[in-house]
């Protein structure tokens, strides 16, 4: 088995997701965490391993890749079937459309999401603007109108799934998707609930998040007093 080292925290849905990437490939990771909010991944030694200082990084035997959605990519295409995997198809138009929603992911999901978390997180922010939730909401029903099939691409799970449901599963630890308004969303998060890898892998990291998030805007409220 290959020595992969994965630095990432729990609490980041970017490194879920890669975890949860190695789980549907069968891979085991060796983590080392990293502290965001000791700002461990400002020190020196992580920024020479990785100079935009973000999580999650891989050290793949000498091989440095960074960005959760470029590190799932490189562990199918290296580590995934011979005759094709899956997870990150060969046919063109079906691999474009995984592309889309990856992109998707880190344009969308994940950037609305961080916005909305970051200023409360790390920066003492007291206040829940409106207009960042009502943006994570539309975002919701831009997923839930993308889902026409069991998948985000056809009826079988892929890259696409493995990363948006890392920022989709921390989103909704704290504002609860409404299965009325998103059905299609809501049945989806359910299907890859069933993952037998996805509580520990997934599932506790956003849960945890979620508690660190509600006391942080407790301590911030107080604070602001």
């Amino acid at each position: 088995m290959p020595n992969i080292k994965l630095y990432t925290a729990k609490l980041s849905p970017p490194g879920r997701s890669v975890e949860l990437t190695a789980k549907a490939l069968g891979l085991e990771l060796d983590i080392v965490p990293i502290n965001l909010l000791a700002q461990e991944h400002l020190t020196a030694a992580f920024r020479k391993l990785n100079p935009q200082h973000t999580i999650p990084v891989i050290d793949d035997n000498g091989t440095i890749v960074w960005d959760s959605h470029a590190i799932n990519v490189y562990l199918v295409s290296k580590y995934g079937k011979p005759e094709g995997d899956s997870l990150y198809p060969s046919d063109v138009v079906q691999r474009s459309k995984v592309n889309a929603a990856l992109h998707f992911d880190s344009g969308v999901l994940f950037a609305r999401f961080r916005f909305y978390l970051e200023p409360i997180l790390y920066y003492g922010a007291a206040e829940t603007p409106q207009e960042k939730i009502d943006n994570l909401y539309r975002a919701y029903e831009l997923l839930n109108d993308t889902l026409v099939d069991e998948y985000i691409v056809g009826n079988e799970m892929t890259l696409a799934d493995l990363s948006c449901i890392a920022s989709i599963a921390s989103m909704h630890a704290i504002f609860p998707i409404d299965a009325g308004k998103y059905p299609r969303l809501a049945g989806w998060v359910e299907r890859l609930a069933k993952l037998p890898y996805y509580e520990a892998t997934n599932l506790a990291g956003a849960e945890e998040l979620a508690q660190l998030y509600r006391a942080k805007l407790e301590q911030n409220r107080t604070n602001a007093k």
